[in-house]
């Protein structure tokens, strides 16, 4: 596994397919922010509360200029589960072999569960946030948006 990204780190680049089959590319998000959360697994409450804190404050999060995207090891067809079950408006990646998790160096908790941890990228590709709490899903989404007021009032 890479080393934990830090923020002032440049993020590596995103290519994944999303619930739906669709590509889903850092590259093309044309200058917009991301706010990238990687969480354990779909529908177990601590990520559906986190999920739809996210959900909640979607428009709030694209009025600052940024996209959302949410990532797993599950499958396309969980995520199409989750994503329809809790009306989820943004892409869930599909990471079944944990390549970006690794990529990014999200931890492991206990060396069993997948980490829980939400990175708010610039349109440039820096990190300019990370988050890391298993227990507080909802924390990820207060965090992600007064990184993003900052960044905007920067």
């Amino acid at each position: 596994m890479a080393q934990a990204l830090q923020s002032g780190d440049r993020a590596p680049l995103i290519a994944l397919q999303d619930q739906n089959g669709v590509e889903r590319r850092s590259d093309q998000l044309a200058g917009k922010s991301l706010v990238l959360f990687f969480y354990p697994k779909d529908d177990t409450p601590g990520c559906t509360m986190e999920a739809c804190a996210f959900r909640d404050s979607y428009a709030d999060l694209q009025a600052l200029g940024a996209e959302v995207w949410g990532v797993s090891g599950d499958n396309a067809g969980s995520h199409q589960r989750f994503a329809s079950r809790h009306n989820l408006p943004y892409p869930l990646l599909v990471d079944q072999n944990n390549q970006l998790r690794k990529a990014f160096g999200v931890p492991g908790v206990l060396g069993l569960l997948p980490g829980r941890v939400t990175y708010v990228i610039d349109g440039e590709g820096v990190v300019r946030h990370v988050f890391n709490n298993l227990l507080d899903g909802p924390a990820h989404r207060r965090e992600a948006l007064e990184c993003l007021k900052r960044l905007q009032a920067a």
